[in-house]
Protein backbone atom coordinates (compact mmCIF):
# COMPACT_ATOMS: atom_id res chain seq x y z
CA UNK A 1 0.00 0.00 0.00
CA UNK A 2 1.64 3.70 -1.28
CA UNK A 3 2.43 5.96 1.47
CA UNK A 4 0.00 9.21 1.63
CA UNK A 5 0.00 12.85 2.06
CA UNK A 6 -2.51 14.66 4.22
CA UNK A 7 -3.42 18.32 2.99
CA UNK A 8 -6.48 20.16 3.94
CA UNK A 9 -8.50 22.47 2.68
CA UNK A 10 -7.27 25.30 5.57
CA UNK A 11 -5.34 25.46 9.07
CA UNK A 12 -7.99 24.45 11.99
CA UNK A 13 -10.07 21.57 10.05
CA UNK A 14 -8.68 18.34 11.91
CA UNK A 15 -5.83 17.28 9.51
CA UNK A 16 -4.37 15.97 12.34
CA UNK A 17 -7.15 14.14 13.84
CA UNK A 18 -7.96 12.60 10.69
CA UNK A 19 -4.44 11.15 10.16
CA UNK A 20 -4.44 9.68 13.67
CA UNK A 21 -7.99 7.93 12.42
CA UNK A 22 -5.82 6.61 9.06
CA UNK A 23 -3.18 5.23 11.33
CA UNK A 24 -5.66 3.43 13.43
CA UNK A 25 -7.59 2.37 10.55
CA UNK A 26 -4.13 0.52 8.98
CA UNK A 27 -3.17 -0.67 12.43
CA UNK A 28 -6.26 -2.57 12.28
CA UNK A 29 -5.85 -3.66 9.18
CA UNK A 30 -2.75 -5.58 10.67
CA UNK A 31 -0.53 -3.06 8.93
CA UNK A 32 2.43 -0.87 10.06
CA UNK A 33 1.73 2.17 10.13
CA UNK A 34 3.68 5.38 10.89
CA UNK A 35 2.96 9.21 11.34
CA UNK A 36 4.97 12.13 10.24
CA UNK A 37 4.96 15.85 9.89
CA UNK A 38 7.66 17.35 8.09
CA UNK A 39 7.50 20.48 8.85
CA UNK A 40 5.46 21.78 12.63
CA UNK A 41 4.84 25.04 13.77
CA UNK A 42 3.86 25.94 17.19
CA UNK A 43 6.23 24.03 19.64
CA UNK A 44 6.86 24.09 23.12
CA UNK A 45 10.12 23.41 25.14
CA UNK A 46 9.80 19.63 26.15
CA UNK A 47 12.91 18.21 28.39
CA UNK A 48 15.53 20.66 26.37
CA UNK A 49 13.56 19.63 23.27
CA UNK A 50 11.07 21.77 20.64
CA UNK A 51 8.04 19.57 20.67
CA UNK A 52 5.05 19.49 18.57
CA UNK A 53 1.58 18.39 19.64
CA UNK A 54 0.48 17.26 16.39
CA UNK A 55 3.69 15.42 15.81
CA UNK A 56 3.49 13.82 19.43
CA UNK A 57 -0.09 12.40 18.66
CA UNK A 58 1.08 11.35 15.21
CA UNK A 59 4.37 9.31 16.90
CA UNK A 60 1.74 8.04 19.75
CA UNK A 61 -0.87 6.69 17.26
CA UNK A 62 1.99 5.08 14.88
CA UNK A 63 3.16 0.87 15.44
CA UNK A 64 5.94 0.88 15.39
CA UNK A 65 7.01 3.82 17.72
CA UNK A 66 9.15 6.18 15.43
CA UNK A 67 11.81 8.55 17.10
CA UNK A 68 10.06 12.23 17.54
CA UNK A 69 13.21 13.92 14.97
CA UNK A 70 12.66 11.52 12.25
CA UNK A 71 8.44 12.30 12.52
CA UNK A 72 9.22 15.86 12.77
CA UNK A 73 12.22 16.91 11.27
CA UNK A 74 11.56 20.81 11.19
CA UNK A 75 9.81 21.77 14.87
CA UNK A 76 9.72 25.48 14.89
CA UNK A 77 8.71 27.70 18.06
CA UNK A 78 6.29 30.16 16.69
CA UNK A 79 2.86 29.25 15.73
CA UNK A 80 2.38 31.11 12.35
CA UNK A 81 2.71 30.25 8.87
CA UNK A 82 6.21 27.81 8.52
CA UNK A 83 7.98 29.84 6.15
CA UNK A 84 7.59 32.96 8.46
CA UNK A 85 8.19 30.95 11.56
CA UNK A 86 10.82 29.12 10.20
CA UNK A 87 12.44 32.93 8.87
CA UNK A 88 11.94 33.60 12.57
CA UNK A 89 14.30 31.13 13.93
CA UNK A 90 17.01 31.29 10.98
CA UNK A 91 15.91 28.40 9.67
CA UNK A 92 15.95 27.34 5.82
CA UNK A 93 13.54 24.40 5.05
CA UNK A 94 15.19 22.50 2.78
CA UNK A 95 13.93 18.92 1.18
CA UNK A 96 16.96 16.43 2.26
CA UNK A 97 16.45 16.44 5.67
CA UNK A 98 12.64 15.71 5.02
CA UNK A 99 13.56 12.78 2.26
CA UNK A 100 16.17 11.37 4.91
CA UNK A 101 13.35 11.32 7.37
CA UNK A 102 11.03 9.80 5.35
CA UNK A 103 13.48 7.13 4.10
CA UNK A 104 14.30 6.36 7.67
CA UNK A 105 10.35 5.87 8.70
CA UNK A 106 9.19 4.00 5.35
CA UNK A 107 12.08 1.42 6.01
CA UNK A 108 10.56 0.63 9.39
CA UNK A 109 6.60 0.04 8.44
CA UNK A 110 4.40 -0.87 5.23
CA UNK A 111 2.16 3.07 5.23
CA UNK A 112 3.67 6.36 6.07
CA UNK A 113 1.25 8.54 6.81
CA UNK A 114 2.32 12.52 6.13
CA UNK A 115 0.59 14.89 7.04
CA UNK A 116 1.05 18.51 5.61
CA UNK A 117 0.70 21.94 6.91
CA UNK A 118 -2.22 24.54 6.96
CA UNK A 119 -4.10 24.26 3.67
CA UNK A 120 -2.68 22.90 0.03
CA UNK A 121 -0.99 25.97 -1.13
CA UNK A 122 0.46 26.79 2.30
CA UNK A 123 4.37 27.57 1.34
CA UNK A 124 7.50 25.66 3.45
CA UNK A 125 10.21 27.78 2.36
CA UNK A 126 10.54 30.59 -0.54
CA UNK A 127 12.10 27.81 -2.66
CA UNK A 128 9.33 24.71 -1.47
CA UNK A 129 5.82 24.13 -1.75
CA UNK A 130 4.67 21.28 0.11
CA UNK A 131 3.43 19.79 -3.78
CA UNK A 132 7.37 19.71 -3.98
CA UNK A 133 7.44 17.22 -0.93
CA UNK A 134 4.60 15.12 -2.26
CA UNK A 135 6.68 14.69 -5.76
CA UNK A 136 10.29 13.94 -4.32
CA UNK A 137 8.28 11.40 -1.85
CA UNK A 138 5.94 9.96 -4.25
CA UNK A 139 3.13 10.02 -2.59
CA UNK A 140 -0.78 10.19 -3.04
CA UNK A 141 -2.78 13.30 -1.42
CA UNK A 142 -5.74 12.95 0.64
CA UNK A 143 -7.63 15.72 1.57
CA UNK A 144 -9.39 16.56 4.48
CA UNK A 145 -12.57 18.91 4.24
CA UNK A 146 -13.71 20.29 7.29
CA UNK A 147 -17.40 20.88 6.87
CA UNK A 148 -18.22 24.64 7.73
CA UNK A 149 -19.23 27.56 5.79
CA UNK A 150 -16.89 28.17 3.02
CA UNK A 151 -16.06 24.32 2.84
CA UNK A 152 -17.81 23.90 -0.78
CA UNK A 153 -15.15 26.51 -2.36
CA UNK A 154 -12.07 25.57 -0.37
CA UNK A 155 -12.64 21.68 -1.03
CA UNK A 156 -13.44 22.29 -5.01
CA UNK A 157 -10.46 24.80 -5.19
CA UNK A 158 -8.19 22.73 -3.41
CA UNK A 159 -8.78 19.77 -5.14
CA UNK A 160 -8.14 21.76 -8.52
CA UNK A 161 -4.84 22.74 -7.01
CA UNK A 162 -3.38 19.46 -6.25
CA UNK A 163 -4.50 18.07 -9.33
CA UNK A 164 -2.53 21.29 -11.20
CA UNK A 165 0.19 20.78 -9.51
CA UNK A 166 0.07 17.72 -11.34
CA UNK A 167 -0.41 15.08 -7.59
CA UNK A 168 -2.64 13.05 -7.42
CA UNK A 169 -5.71 13.00 -5.89
CA UNK A 170 -6.17 9.72 -4.29
CA UNK A 171 -9.00 10.71 -2.16
CA UNK A 172 -10.73 12.97 0.67
CA UNK A 173 -12.36 12.55 4.03
CA UNK A 174 -15.11 14.87 5.75
CA UNK A 175 -14.88 16.06 9.40
CA UNK A 176 -17.49 17.09 11.27
CA UNK A 177 -15.93 20.34 13.20
CA UNK A 178 -18.76 22.38 13.43
CA UNK A 179 -21.76 20.45 15.62
CA UNK A 180 -23.55 23.67 15.12
CA UNK A 181 -23.31 24.02 11.58
CA UNK A 182 -26.65 23.97 9.63
CA UNK A 183 -27.32 21.79 6.49
CA UNK A 184 -24.16 19.78 7.15
CA UNK A 185 -25.60 16.31 5.14
CA UNK A 186 -26.59 18.95 2.16
CA UNK A 187 -22.77 20.30 1.84
CA UNK A 188 -21.27 16.74 2.74
CA UNK A 189 -23.90 15.06 -0.38
CA UNK A 190 -23.20 18.51 -2.34
CA UNK A 191 -19.19 17.58 -2.01
CA UNK A 192 -19.86 14.11 -3.05
CA UNK A 193 -21.00 15.25 -6.36
CA UNK A 194 -18.70 18.03 -7.04
CA UNK A 195 -15.13 16.15 -5.88
CA UNK A 196 -14.19 13.60 -8.19
CA UNK A 197 -12.48 11.75 -6.27
CA UNK A 198 -13.63 9.08 -3.70
CA UNK A 199 -14.49 9.76 -0.25
CA UNK A 200 -13.10 7.93 2.07
CA UNK A 201 -15.22 8.36 4.65
CA UNK A 202 -17.09 11.11 7.20
CA UNK A 203 -15.82 11.58 10.68
CA UNK A 204 -18.41 12.70 12.92
CA UNK A 205 -17.95 15.44 15.47
CA UNK A 206 -15.51 13.65 18.05
CA UNK A 207 -15.72 16.03 21.76
CA UNK A 208 -13.87 13.11 23.45
CA UNK A 209 -11.12 12.78 20.84
CA UNK A 210 -10.85 8.98 20.73
CA UNK A 211 -9.58 8.37 17.19
CA UNK A 212 -9.53 4.53 17.65
CA UNK A 213 -13.00 4.44 17.90
CA UNK A 214 -13.65 5.99 14.74
CA UNK A 215 -11.33 4.14 12.39
CA UNK A 216 -14.38 2.41 11.03
CA UNK A 217 -15.41 5.03 10.15
CA UNK A 218 -12.70 4.95 7.33
CA UNK A 219 -13.02 2.77 4.06
CA UNK A 220 -9.67 1.30 3.72
CA UNK A 221 -10.86 -0.28 0.22
CA UNK A 222 -10.54 2.48 -1.41
CA UNK A 223 -6.79 2.83 -0.37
Amino acid sequence: MKSVYISGTDTGIGKTFASVVLLHALRARGLRAVGMKPVASGCERIDDQWRNDDALALQAASEPRPHYDDVNPYALPAATAPEIAARQSAIDIELPPIETAYRKLQAQCDVVVVEGVGGWAAPLSPTLDQSDVVRALDLRVLLVVGLRLGCINHARLTARAIEADGATLAGWIANDIDPDMEHRDAYFELLRSRITAPCMGRLPFAADGDAAKLASSIDMRLL
